[in-house]
């Protein structure tokens, strides 16, 4: 691809322009806590719950967390940290990286057809001759044909593995042919389940348990639920004809992998911070219980990227998200809070919602005991509160040698008002794109407007071989791009200069 002006590269590394400093000093996660809990009093209130928890993860460790309301309601017991709910579709994200880390261990690929695993699978009906037969990433991506299933999909948590796999070889009917479309099937994660068990050899709760569960010190969460401490118990309540009632305990069953889980907010911040210190890449040791690699690649939404509003209070005035599925993940690029990877769980008496963002190594979660009472907009409303309060720093992109060295040297062409400084630094295309004489006439014109430029701000790199830049002027500001080529040696293939309108 090519970039034929200097608007589509602004475009392409706007999000990383020097931007003005804050009018007023960032507050502390403390300061914005009363807007956070104002946020989610005002969700139990409306939608009934009798109890809830919730927590910011910031930096590796919960750094906000509160429960309100009750267990259950007839002890009363309040809800703490400590209390135990059930996360419904939330579990899919625990059974994506089961999937991968099998794939690590060399004992899947994701190209390996589901029927290998599974051979019930083998005698279906597909709905078109030219159908492709279902692959495992199909099932991970929710693009293998099935028909949504929710609320149908939460009622089989307690189906018996024979049960579930007679349901199998009776083949099911088909919505459309595999991989045309993305549509959410609860149906496929309990397959994914089913392929966890059979490639690693042991039952699916085992392998969760052992493979991230128990590595990362979630000691309380389980599959087991109406057998957890019922001191520690979120009893889960459906609000109908005006009143609560409380739903069906449900045991363990054939569809554990796609929403069996129940977990404790202490233990639930241990998972947070572990996904998001895969972020970002680097050289430090990889201690696991999962590759750093295998994490991040959650966040791959490959397929069928959908336009869609933010949750929450500013979904209708915020500019839209692009979307997809990635692995167990809704990924999402929003234009405040950048990468975004969040999921909801909802399930006959709990609703929750976990929201990440990478960029930050920030993640907000909440758990309720009220059927499909899924927290996202509290959630995601205290995210946008956490980036007007400044409480959101990007991690910083380190500036490679290779950047610093020819941005001097751009620098000293502008100074100079001619290409001589980067003279043999220059990829091919450059002088293509625009001759020296040019560049000579563009130095002129700007230095005219602005003047010298002897200041800069720190630099605002967006990758090893690109960085956007601002220089302090005699009489404004200019803000530019710097775009490396792919080349030894390292050349520059594009430049641009723009003048601040306004500058602080």
């Amino acid at each position: 691809m090519r970039w034929k002006s200097g608007l589509a590269f602004a475009i392409m590394l706007g999000s990383a322009l020097p931007v003005a400093a804050q009018e007023t000093a960032p507050r502390n996660l403390q300061q914005l806590a009363p807007e956070i809990d104002a946020l989610f009093a005002k969700f139990q209130a409306d939608q009934h719950v009798p109890g809830l928890v919730y927590g910011v993860v910031k930096d590796g460790k919960l750094a906000y967390v509160k429960g309100v309301g009750v267990q259950e309601l007839n002890d009363k017991r309040a809800v703490t940290p400590d209390t135990l709910f059930r996360i419904a579709s939330m579990t899919k994200a625990f059974t994506a990286l089961s999937i991968l880390n099998l794939r690590d261990q060399g004992k899947l690929r994701l190209d390996d057809l589901a029927e290998d695993y599974i051979p019930e699978m083998k005698g279906w009906t597909y709905p078109t001759t030219d159908s492709p037969r279902i692959r495992i990433r199909d099932l991970l991506q929710h693009v293998g044909g099935f028909v949504t299933d929710d609320p149908w999909g939460d009622r089989q948590q307690v189906l018996p593995d024979d049960e579930f796999t007679k349901l199998i070889a009776a083949g099911v009917p088909f919505t459309r042919a595999p991989q045309s479309r993305h549509e959410y099937s609860n149906f496929g994660y309990a397959l994914l389940g089913r392929i966890v068990a059979k490639a690693s050899g042991m039952a699916y709760t085992d392998y969760v348990r052992r493979t991230i569960l128990t590595p990362l010190g979630m000691t309380a969460s389980g599959y087991d639920a109406p057998h957890a401490p019922k001191a520690r118990y979120a009893l889960g309540y459906r609000w109908e004809n005006e009143r609560w009632t409380a739903e069906p305990e449900m045991v363990d069953g054939a569809f554990n992998s796609m929403g069996g889980l129940q977990v404790s907010a202490n233990d639930y911040a241990k998972w947070v911070a572990f996904l998001l210190s895969a972020w970002p890449p680097r050289d430090d040791p990889d201690t696991g219980p999962v590759k750093r690699a295998t994490v991040r690649e959650i966040a791959q939404g490959l397929n069928f990227v959908s336009v869609t509003n933010r949750n929450g209070a500013t979904g209708a005035t915020a500019c839209k998200q692009a979307s997809a599925y990635g692995m167990g993940w809704r990924v999402a690029q929003d234009c405040d809070l950048g990468l975004t990877l969040a999921h909801g769980g909802g399930y006959p008496g709990y609703g929750s919602h976990v929201m990440l963002m990478p960029d930050y190594g920030v993640g907000v979660f909440a758990l309720s005991n009220r059927t499909y009472a899924g927290p996202s907009a509290p959630a995601w409303d205290t995210a946008v509160a956490m980036n007007k309060a400044g409480l959101l720093a990007p991690r910083a992109v380190p500036v490679t040698p290779a950047v610093a060295e020819l941005y001097a040297a751009s620098k000293a062409a502008y100074a100079a008002g001619n290409l001589g400084p980067l003279q043999g630094r220059l990829a091919m295309n450059f002088l293509m794109d625009r001759s020296a004489e040019n560049w000579a006439a563009e130095f002129a014109k700007l230095k005219a407007e602005v003047g010298d430029c002897p200041a800069d701000d720190p630099l605002t790199p967006t990758g090893a071989m690109s960085t956007a830049f601002r220089l302090d002027c005699d009489k404004g500001k200019l803000d530019g791009t710097l775009l490396l080529a792919p080349t030894r040696p390292v050349t520059v293939q594009a430049l641009r200069f723009r003048v601040v309108k306004d500058a602080p």
